[in-house]
């Protein structure tokens, strides 16, 4: 099979250089093209150049829909409005979305599940193993506990983050929820100021702190009466979420359209 061609949404940003050393580094793929928003500074410049990888022969545009013609899948980290125009523009050219966007609401969800009939999206708050892996187990914790061991789930990210609880904290909250049988949206606990009251038995509640060049912290903690469990995970490294979400790109390919998660490229149990 010829190598996937990628294209790779937010081109300029940290994680769109991000993205395109992870595309063009792993095998089986290379860099297919590379989307930046209109009157960017970076348009007509070449990807490899802007990543430090030298001349790869690919310029950045702005038409993700006469790229998206041209390739075999996108991965894309970028902001809501942007991710939902790209869903429907992938599922009209048939290609893997890789999706890896946070912030998104319940009416972006909706235009997103409806691209995935027609095509293959894989949609992740977090793409790395670690992270997918903790999910899992957080589920796993939370179905084997009973309620009087309360959940808080802390997380930590660089102070340019936009969006809080962090799209990982919500995707570990899920499966918390998922574990105890329950909606987050019903047990969730995301403000406490004032006087709150006692805890509620029950509640999932987050913690979120901004500052300095963090890549991303997230611990769920099960506490109880006398005892303390905590299940951490710290990213020192953009790239392993690139990574991950080339990978993603890679299984993808040929799949069924549909709505998947990593839980399904890693072949784990987890939050969906």
């Amino acid at each position: 099979m010829n190598r996937m061609k990628i294209a790779v949404t937010g081109a300029a940003g940290r994680m769109g250089r991000e993205l395109i050393r992870a595309v063009h580094a792993m095998e089986g793929c290379v860099v297919g093209g590379a989307i930046e928003q209109e009157g960017s500074l970076a348009l007509g410049q070449d990807a490899g150049q802007l990543a430090g990888l030298g001349r790869l022969g690919v310029a950045i545009t702005d038409d993700a829909l006469e790229l998206f013609a041209k390739v075999d899948g996108v991965v894309d980290f970028t902001v809501p409005a942007a991710s939902v125009e790209f869903a429907g523009l992938a599922a009209n050219a048939r290609i893997v979305h890789v999706l890896g966007t946070t912030g998104l609401q319940p009416e972006d969800d909706a235009k997103i599940a409806a691209a995935a009939r027609h095509a293959a999206i894989i949609r992740s708050g977090n793409m790395s193993l670690g992270v997918n892996l903790l999910a899992a187990l957080t589920r796993k914790v939370a179905q084997a506990l009973d309620p009087d061991f309360d959940i808080e789930i802390l997380e930590m990210h660089h102070r340019h983050k936009i969006d809080a609880p962090s799209g990982t904290a919500l995707m570990l909250g899920k499966a918390a929820a998922d574990g105890r049988g329950v909606k987050l949206d019903d047990a969730g606990v995301r403000v406490r100021d004032g006087h709150t009251g006692a805890r509620r038995r029950g509640d999932i509640g987050f913690a979120t702190l901004r500052g300095g060049s963090v890549v991303g912290e997230h611990t769920v903690v099960f506490a109880a009466d006398g005892e303390l469990i905590e299940l951490t995970h710290r990213a020192a490294d953009r790239g392993i979420f690139a990574r991950g979400a080339v990978k993603a790109a890679l299984w993808g390919r040929g799949k069924p359209p549909g709505l998947y998660s990593m839980s399904d490229v890693l072949g784990i149990e987890g939050p969906r």
